[in-house]
């Protein structure tokens, strides 16, 4: 069973699939074209509970006056004012709302609005209320990546001697030019991106190349595989959002913040502030909190370390001090405000007094008692902006970065050879990341210099679904982020340092610095699942439906091997409350010499729950004991094991989905079994291992 909260996919799909949203407004009577001018409403379709919140807008081009009014068709279908912000009524039902042109009143566009039953956070059967949350990431509320067809500018390769000579200003004055809504194509060929120049797609629209094995952005200057030195003018590829940075010289650039006067609530939608001045519909905010640290005993018997007393945040930082702990006060503002890692990014539905609604429900409580505030961005978010079907390869400072983005994307992209991060998600909200390919980072080492997949400083509901992340150092990271996020249905595989191929780097992960809470994972190919605490922490994650294997696909890695630590599913020290639950785990006739559960990281084990790789290497009992382990197949005792204290052994197809991908094909969905202890086929690994990383074999 699955969540009616989860049902926001499949309820904009049959929407659209009924042709119950017009956009771009109307056709001329038997012209078969559009007439000027023409109106285009966002999002065309929407899911909210009965008494939310969606903030609408229209663009409309053909003519100088802009403006439009509102309306709600049903006479009991909910209110709209005069920019767009609609509330929905008390009832369940699907009502519209409509733009209408105030230059010409025949040209509209409608949007269809679900309004669905609330749901508790826990519908899963097994998950209780506070390792629950909605997870609705990505665009799947806005009808998913919009198919973009108007194409207002094409740029070709041979314009600037196919990678011969800089085409960075001749990108950006198409983009520049380019309106809302419509596409800069790039030709088949290669486009060089040098001298610390940087692409900026800082609109609405989306940037496309002719396929990721026929359109390639390259850096000549920047990263070079195997080698650690950055160009002479370090800088990323592509930006997606205004700035790469903040206004004011902090993670965030945050420019304004007021007082919670009450807690956010977890699973609510609004919060209750000492002042709302500067807040408005359609703006995205931070919600964030003081973590409330101070000496606790620490469970490795290293005297004593900075952690919140329910140990919901811990920082690297002991008393007495230890050669791994994190520079203070430095580290408390990295990736966050500083002391501030439990945050993610809302958008604001509407405000009503001292009372900001949002549009989607808080993840985890933010306490008044910890000075929980509410900040303004020194940015506007850029909205609905895609890069789409091209390589992207040499980037020195990353290779493709969404800095203050919401609703925005990636896909089809091939990205490699990189320092820093392949994809990099900071300040931004309702991330995509799909049907990509990252992999061979330029030089594999911890310390940030080669991640794949990497959300940051608050960023919160992303969707990173159908991709291959493969040949970091980390394969993927979270950093005081990552709220409400599911990672589904990807093959992740390779994870090394370059220079010491024995050690096995943790896989799929949702940690690396404190601050991390309520990511999902599903239905992933993995060489394991797990949490490190380099940095600090990370709490209340799903690991639901995945195959973790234990070793990686090519290193040799075995018993014999001597390389480690070898594990199915781990978490590292203060990493707790996370639930592994319809997980298979190993692999038949890969483990002689494997125990079920290790109590040292030197021995191979389906389970390594509160290890340490700090000398002397002790457990934290505590990550076990706060674990839940429930209908989990393994190939040590070749059994499904379910947690006593629940009798529901009946397992939802998806914890985000309602219907069978569409990407699976004719594959068996769900792909992992482990109540038959089978797995079948994930797309994403069937492409890897055919060659063709963009194409089913």
């Amino acid at each position: 069973m699955v969540s009616k909260s989860n049902t926001v996919g499949a309820v904009i799909f049959a929407l659209l699939a009924a042709g119950a949203v017009a956009c771009g407004g109307a056709t001329a009577p038997g012209t078969g074209g559009p007439r000027s001018p023409s109106v285009q409403i966002v999002p065309p379709a929407a899911v909210v509970a009965p008494g939310g919140s969606v903030p609408f807008a229209a663009t409309v081009t053909g003519t100088v006056d802009t403006r439009v009014t509102w309306k709600v068709l049903e006479a009991a279908g909910g209110t709209v004012d005069a920019a767009g912000a609609y509330r929905a009524p008390p009832v369940v039902g699907t009502y519209h709302v409509v733009a209408t042109s105030v230059a010409d009143t025949s040209r509209t566009s409608t949007a269809a609005v679900s309004v669905v039953p609330p749901s508790p956070i826990d519908a899963s059967g097994f998950l209780s209320s506070d390792r629950a949350t909605t997870w609705n990431p990505g665009l799947m509320a806005v009808g998913g990546i919009p198919v973009r067809t108007t194409v207002c500018a094409t740029v070709q390769a041979s314009a600037y001697g196919n990678g011969a000579s800089d085409a960075t200003a001749g990108i950006q004055a198409a983009i520049d030019g380019c309106p809302a809504g419509q596409v800069v194509q790039l030709s088949a060929g290669t486009f060089t991106v040098n001298g610390g120049h940087v692409i900026m797609l800082n609109k609405g629209i989306t940037l496309r190349g002719a396929g990721a094995a026929a359109t390639t952005l390259q850096k000549t200057d920047g990263a070079k595989p195997g080698t650690e030195a950055t160009g002479p003018a370090p800088s990323p590829i592509v930006i997606v959002g205004p700035a790469l940075w903040s206004t004011n010289g902090t993670a965030t650039s945050v420019t304004r913040s007021t007082n919670l006067t009450a807690d956010g609530v977890k699973g609510a939608t609004s919060v209750t502030v000492a002042s709302a001045a500067g807040f408005s519909a359609g703006q995205y905010v931070l919600l964030d909190e003081l973590s409330g640290a101070s000496w606790q005993t620490d469970p490795a018997g290293r005297g004593q370390i900075w952690a919140a007393p329910d140990w919901r945040v811990v920082w690297q930082r002991h008393n007495p001090a230890q050669g791994t702990d994190d520079p203070f006060p430095d580290a408390f503002g990295w990736f966050c405000r500083p002391d501030r890692p439990t945050s993610e990014v809302k958008q604001v539905a509407s405000v009503s007094g001292n009372t900001v609604t949002f549009t989607t429900p808080i993840h985890i409580s933010y306490r008044a008692s910890h000075t929980a505030q509410l900040s303004g961005y020194g940015y506007d978010h850029v909205r609905r902006a895609g890069i789409e079907n091209l390589k992207v390869i040499g980037g020195d400072q990353g290779n493709i970065r969404f800095q203050w983005a919401a609703e925005s994307w990636a896909k089809g992209i091939e990205n490699t050879v990189w320092h820093d991060e392949g994809f990099a998600v900071d300040n931004s909200f309702r991330i995509e990341i799909r049907d990509s390919y990252v992999h061979d980072a330029a030089w594999a080492q911890p310390g940030g210099a080669g991640y794949a997949i990497s959300l940051s400083t608050g960023s919160s509901e992303a969707l990173i679904e159908n991709n291959i992340s493969i040949k970091a150092n980390k394969v993927m990271v979270a950093r005081c982020s990552g709220a409400a996020s599911v990672f589904g249905y990807n093959y992740v595989d390779d994870g090394y340092i370059n220079t010491n191929t024995a050690w096995i780097e943790i896989g799929l992960n949702a940690s690396h610095m404190v601050g991390p809470h309520h990511v999902l994972f599903e239905g992933n190919y993995g060489f394991n699942w797990d949490s490190d605490k380099t940095h600090g922490n990370s709490i209340y994650h799903t690991i639901f439906r995945n195959q973790l294997r234990g070793v990686r696909r090519d290193f040799g890695d075995t018993v014999a091997s001597g390389h480690g630590p070898l594990r199915c599913a781990g978490a590292g020290y203060y990493s707790y409350w996370h639930s592994f639950v319809g997980n298979v785990l190993g692999a038949p006739g890969q483990m002689a010499g494997w125990s079920y559960e290790a109590t040292s990281m030197d021995t191979p084990a389906i389970w390594l729950l509160g290890w340490d790789d700090w000398a002397p290497y002790p457990m934290d009992a505590r990550v076990a004991s706060t674990a839940l382990r429930h209908g989990n197949f393994d190939y040590v005792t070749n059994s499904t094991r379910w947690d006593p204290a629940i009798p529901d052994h009946s397992l939802p197809n998806s914890l985000y989905l309602t219907v069978k991908p569409a990407f699976f094909g004719s594959n068996p969905w769900p792909w992992v079994d482990p109540i038959a202890g089978v797995v079948y086929t994930l797309p994403a690994k069937a492409r890897y291992d055919a060659g063709t990383p963009f194409a089913s074999p």
